[in-house]
């Protein structure tokens, strides 16, 4: 099987810039008589900062590229000459990246707009030359100030998928198929579990020019949270949605039963996702007729399990995609 680009952990190893020592001189000229000290400043060490480009969805690019240093200050000079700053090395990061600590999981930073800049690791300051010491009672300090040390250790970053909708289901519950018919993306479609193995993005449009982004999120299975299936791997996609659409295929043996164990899945990963604004899709509605449909909603109602609004849909034959992208629309904008 091709190896996927979607590569949304990586983890490296850094280290910013030391900052470059301050000079101990002194001036030396013909016909100048106690000339004093001049010691430069030594120049900052370079820095390691990840910056939001658009432009990127993955972290492929970042995947063999282990080891990232940044330059050392220069160090100071005669005459009062500061020494060169070190050259910072600018990490570009798809929106929504998450860099911690790989040794204490510390949270480290996050990037979640187009062009934010943010210092994962400061260069080492550069150090003083010895013309700052000099005093009244000091007027030859014969001593300078050290560069500031560099920061290294290794680092993850990890992309949590930005969008407003997440698709939330089990493998073939039609979460691809839907995305393929609201949007222009083109996810793989099969008729078989885990079909999709990344997430997938798309533009759902709605009338008067209004538009949202919708993420088919690789399908979840009772365990995940403990790493049966794919795991927690694209779980923590779910984090950044707005509003959660839940997918439950029609032809299913209970409807409510698999809602509790998604529900379920999402509350041992996370507490917190159960805050967001939720919403029950019933896919493949087109093989059922108007009876069926009745007695479903009738069971969904009789076992009180789904405290959300539902609603019956098909990718296939169309029935009720404007109305499910107009009801993600007002839930996403508050109306």
């Amino acid at each position: 099987m091709a190896q996927s680009n979607f590569v949304d952990y990586v983890k490296i190893f850094c280290r910013s810039g030391a900052g470059g020592n301050g000079a101990s001189h002194f001036r030396h000229e013909k016909f100048v008589e106690f000339g004093g000290p001049d010691g430069g400043d030594g120049g900052r060490g370079g820095n390691i900062i990840l910056r939001g480009n658009s432009q990127y969805w993955t972290l492929i690019h970042l995947k063999y590229r282990k080891h990232i240093h940044a330059e050392n200050g220069e160090s100071g000079g005669g005459a009062r000459c500061h020494g060169k700053n070190g050259a910072d090395i600018i990490l570009d990061v798809p929106l929504g990246t998450v860099a911690r600590n790989a040794e204490t999981g510390e949270f480290m930073c996050e990037v979640t707009e187009e062009g934010q800049e943010v210092i994962l690791l400061p260069g080492g300051r550069g150090g003083l030359g010895n013309w700052n010491f000099r005093t009244a009672t000091n007027q030859a300090p014969r001593y300078a100030q050290p560069g500031g040390p560099f920061i290294e250790g290794w680092y993850i970053l990890e992309l949590k998928v930005l969008a407003d909708v997440g698709l939330v289901g089990f493998p073939n519950a039609g979460k691809s198929t839907l995305l393929s018919v609201v949007s222009a993306a083109k996810p793989k479609i099969a008729n078989y579990a885990f079909t999709t193995l990344e997430p997938n993005l798309g533009i759902v449009e709605c009338h008067d020019g209004r538009s949202f982004v919708m993420a088919d999120i690789p399908g979840i299975i009772e365990g995940a949270h403990e790493g049966k299936g794919l795991g927690t791997r694209f779980l923590r996609h779910i984090e950044r949605n707005s509003v959660l659409l839940f997918m439950v295929s029609a032809d299913c043996n209970d409807i409510s039963e698999e809602y509790s164990v998604l529900l379920n899945e999402l509350r041992q990963y996370n507490p917190e996702l159960l805050d967001k604004e939720r919403m029950l899709a019933v896919t493949k509605c087109d093989m059922l007729d108007e009876e069926l449909k009745e007695h479903i909603a009738e069971e969904i109602k009789a076992k009180g399990i789904i405290d959300i609004p539902y609603m019956f849909i098909s990718s296939v034959s169309g029935e009720a995609i404007t109305e499910l992208k107009e009801r993600l629309y007002k839930m996403i904008a508050g109306i």
